[in-house]
Order: C-alpha cells, then sequence, then structure tokens
C-alpha cells in the first residue's frame, strides 16, 4: 500500500499544473451552480490564480531525468514543461482581455472561463501526451473548447458561421490526423506509445514501405490543417472575423503552440529514420505560407482578416525552426513563440478596446486614432512594428535568431524567402501606423470623433488595458534579454529527452 501511495502521489506530481487547473475549473462550476448571483470578480480572480500556481509549479521537474507514468501514456521532460509554461501563459494575458468584452456584450461569464481552463488543459496535456490515443484525446479536448467558443455570440450570425466552418475543417483535420495514427499503429505491430512504435517500425521493417509515406502525409496534413499552414488555410480569415476578438486572440496563439509542440515529438520520435521526407514537405508549406500570407494581407481592410494572414505568415516563419532539427533551431523556435505571445497578443488587445469604443474592426477607422487615445495608439503602433521585425523591437531579435539558425542548417532558399516576405510584411504594418497618426487628407473619420475612453475609478480594473501595456512592453523590451535566454533553452533543450 505504502508502495502504490508513493506511486499515486508521484504520477500526480507529474501532472501537478494541469491538476491545479481541473481544480480552478471544478472550484467554478461549484460556484456557478451554487450561487444565483454571480460574483464575476471571484470568478476571474479563481481562474487567474490557477494558471499562476500551474506556471509556478511547472519548473518542479526542470532539468530532471524524463519520467514515464501513466503506463506509459505520460512523459514528464524538460522540453514538454515550455511549451506548457507557454500554454498557461497565454491564458493568463487572455482573460484580462476578455474581462470588458463580455461584460459589455453581455455572454456568460462562467462559462467562458471553463472553456478557456478546458482548452488549456488539453493543450498542455498535448504536450506531455507519450501515445497516440493520449494525444488524439488531449488535442480534441482543445479543439472541441475551441469550437464551443468561437460560437460563443450565440445571437451573433457571424459567430455561427465562424463556429460552424471551423468545426467542419477541424473534424477533417482530426480525422485525417486519426487514419494517419491508424497507418501508425498498424504498420508498428499495434502499439500505440511512441517508443514501443519506433521500437515495432524498426522490428518489422517498414520505415522504407509506401505506408510509411501514407502516414507521413495524413498527419502532415491534419497538423498543417491545426496550424493554418497554406494550402489548409482557408478556414482561418472567416473564423478570425466573425468569432468574439477575445476568442480569436485565444486561439490565434495557443492553437499554435500546441500544433508546434505536437509537431515537434511526431515528426522528431516516429519519423526520426526518414527526417528528409517531411523537412521537404513542411519546407515547401512554409514558402507558401509565408508568401500568400503576407501579399494577401496587403489587400485586406479588416483588422482581423489582416491578423489572420498575418499569424498564416507567423507560422512559416516559426517552421524554419523546427526544420532545422537541432536545438538552436528548437530554441530559437521557442524563443519566438515566446515572443509571438506578447506581440500578438498586445495587437489584439489594442483591436478588442478599440472594437469595443468604436464598434468597428475596419482598418480605415483607424485613421487619426493618436490623436485621441496616444496611449492605444503607441500600444498597437510598437506590437504591430515588433510583428514586422523592425529594430530595435523585440520581434527583430527573434526573427534575427530564427533566421540565423536556419541559415546555419543550409536552409538558404528558406531564409531568403523569410526574408523578402518579412521586408514585405512591414508594408502593410505600417500602412496601418501611417493611418493612426497621419490620417488621409488630414481628415478624421467618424468613428474617431465620437471615440471616448472610459473613466475607470479606483474601484474599477481596468485589466485589459494592464494587459495591452504589458504585452507592449514585452514587444518592446525583451528582445534585450534574448542571449540569456536563448542559452537557457538551448542548455534546458540538451537534458531533454527528445536530444538524448
Amino acid at each position: 500500500m505504502k508502495s502504490e501511495f508513493g506511486t499515486l502521489f508521484l504520477y500526480g506530481n507529474t501532472i501537478l499544473p494541469e491538476c491545479v487547473l481541473i481544480f480552478g475549473l471544478f472550484i467554478i462550476l461549484i460556484i456557478d451552480s451554487s450561487s444565483d448571483r454571480k460574483n464575476t470578480t471571484l470568478l476571474y480572480s479563481i481562474s487567474l490564480t490557477s494558471l499562476l500556481i500551474a506556471i509556478a509549479v511547472s519548473p518542479l521537474q526542470w532539468k530532471t531525468e524524463p519520467i514515464i507514468s501513466f503506463s506509459g501514456s505520460f512523459r514528464t521532460d524538460s522540453f514538454n514543461r515550455i511549451f506548457q509554461i507557454l500554454i498557461a501563459l497565454c491564458s493568463v494575458l487572455c482573460v484580462p482581455l476578455s474581462i470588458e468584452y463580455i461584460e459589455h456584450t453581455g455572454m456568460a461569464i462562467p462559462e467562458f472561463l471553463i472553456f478557456i481552463s478546458t482548452g488549456t488543459v488539453g493543450g498542455m496535456f498535448v504536450c506531455g501526451a507519450n501515445d497516440l490515443v493520449t494525444i488524439f484525446v488531449s488535442l480534441e479536448c482543445l479543439s472541441l473548447c475551441s469550437y464551443l467558443l468561437c460560437g460563443y455570440a450565440k445571437k451573433d450570425i457571424r459567430s455561427n458561421e465562424a463556429a460552424m466552418k471551423y468545426l467542419l475543417i477541424g473534424g477533417v483535420s482530426s480525422s485525417i490526423l486519426a487514419y494517419g495514427f491508424s497507418w501508425l499503429y498498424g504498420l508498428s505491430g499495434g502499439e500505440t506509445n511512441m517508443q514501443k512504435m519506433v521500437d515495432g517500425l524498426s522490428n518489422t521493417q517498414m520505415y522504407n514501405s509506401a505506408g510509411i509515406s501514407v502516414a507521413l502525409v495524413c498527419i502532415t496534413i491534419g497538423l498543417a490543417l491545426k496550424l493554418s499552414m497554406v494550402p489548409f488555410h482557408q478556414w482561418t480569415p472567416d473564423t478570425y472575423e466573425g468569432s468574439p476578438t477575445p476568442v480569436v486572440a485565444f486561439l490565434s496563439v495557443i492553437s499554435k503552440i500546441v500544433s508546434v509542440a505536437l509537431a515537434t515529438r511526431i515528426l522528431n520520435s516516429l519519423f526520426v529514420s526518414s527526417p528528409n521526407d517531411w523537412k521537404i514537405v513542411l519546407e515547401v508549406l512554409a514558402i507558401l505560407s509565408m508568401v500568400l500570407g503576407n501579399l494577401v494581407a496587403i489587400t485586406q481592410t479588416n483588422m482581423k482578416r489582416m491578423l489572420a494572414y498575418s499569424s498564416i505568415s507567423q507560422i512559416g516563419y516559426i517552421i524554419i525552426g523546427l526544420i532545422t532539427g537541432d536545438s538552436n533551431g528548437y530554441a530559437s523556435m521557442i524563443i519566438y513563440i515566446f515572443f509571438y505571445i506578447f506581440m500578438n497578443l498586445g495587437t489584439f488587445a489594442c483591436v478588442i478596446l478599440f472594437g469595443l469604443r468604436t464598434g468597428t474592426d475596419n482598418i480605415r477607422d483607424y485613421a487619426g486614432l493618436y490623436a485621441k487615445d496616444p496611449s492605444l495608439s503607441l500600444s498597437l503602433m510598437l506590437c504591430l512594428l515588433s510583428l514586422g521585425g523592425i529594430p530595435p523591437l523585440t520581434g527583430f531579435f527573434g526573427k534575427s535568431y530564427l533566421f540565423w539558425c536556419g541559415w546555419r542548417a543550409g536552409l538558404y532558399p528558406l531564409v531568403l524567402v523569410a526574408l523578402t516576405t518579412s521586408v514585405i510584411s512591414i508594408y502593410y504594418y505600417l500602412k496601418i501606423v501611417k493611418s493612426i497618426i497621419y490620417p488621409r487628407n488630414k481628415r478624421v473619420n467618424l468613428y474617431v470623433k465620437a471615440y471616448t475612453i472610459p473613466v475607470y475609478s479606483p474601484t474599477t480594473n481596468n485589466l485589459a488595458g494592464s494587459s495591452m501595456f504589458l504585452c507592449a512592453i514585452g514587444s518592446t523590451l525583451l528582445g534585450s534579454l534574448i542571449n540569456p535566454i536563448f542559452y537557457f533553452i538551448q542548455e534546458t533543450l540538451n537534458a531533454s529527452i527528445l536530444f538524448s
């Protein structure tokens, strides 16, 4: 009995961050079901506290030997913990962004927080899953919460349409991914554990068979749909435009983090004997995403659709680190994702606040905003310019390290395309910045004329504005710390099972 209790405690310790979030989720459920009068401040506090505690306890197994638990279904190492911390950080920043929007639109608060927490738990389990069944169930936990969040504004027909499109494309993505998993299951002799599958594929000598190519194609397509890479990106602009803006902010970062972590684990573990095949496929998809994403973003008139195509191009940059296949590339990839969280969420924070005060998301309606709200305008400009990679902002250092690692790995065509398209992206970011400061013909549009900044009393928490300023500071100053961050992550990855 003592041995069983010790084993149970060890298992619980490996999923302690997820358990903390689940405990907070149950508390919100109990409060919601036991009280007719909702204390919104308490609910938000519980959600944020559980997320912060999850981040704090995540480094408990930092730089320790990888721990395999739950009959081989879950693995804990430093690589997983990094991505789990990034996922929880996304939710910590997204919850404050949502408060003012939810209260303004009159949407249900407890259910929103429950979906956010459940999606976060699902994403964190994906990062540590060591079994195909666990991976698929955890990924669907995140996906189902994402579909529900997209259609959260039930009375808005655009939200319903976005949720339906996302549901259909997401279902197709999951089906193709499951079909690829089934091929691996059969080829490996009936194994679902990732380590046993590698041994099974080697023993059955199936790595050179046509079946492994079918599995690779299906898994790559399934992951590309999740990552919204070209040509599997069609759902992204419509989903971004129709969904509630805080939901879009949440999905724009967490889906990328989870999918990149999953792609890194699967491609480096199961297809380690044929690395060139998946690298060539990803290189083509990355080039298509960077080219089409940036070129189409130039023509957009809606801010959310522009950010959708911008995110498509950004995933092309991120994939460069994955294709390199070494610790330097993975470290630069993780750093850029970390920077991207602040840059992208900061931009969406400004879009949320501007949309609440004007009721529009059109880019032309931002003209002359600097004269009315300098703080929001400055935050938006810093985040946009950082996304474009303008020095000396954070995005410049993130892209520099990413492109440098790609160049060292011999990915010359990919890096050259990335540099060219990155310069193109500066054009449409600067076009918005110019409009904010210098409106065309010096005429301020009606939306900006009617723009008013709410007066916040000492008892009112302007959490959305605070989150916006935090992201703007991160988009501006984090680049100066890139060297110590890079070496810390690289040292952590070298100790991970992924490189052992």
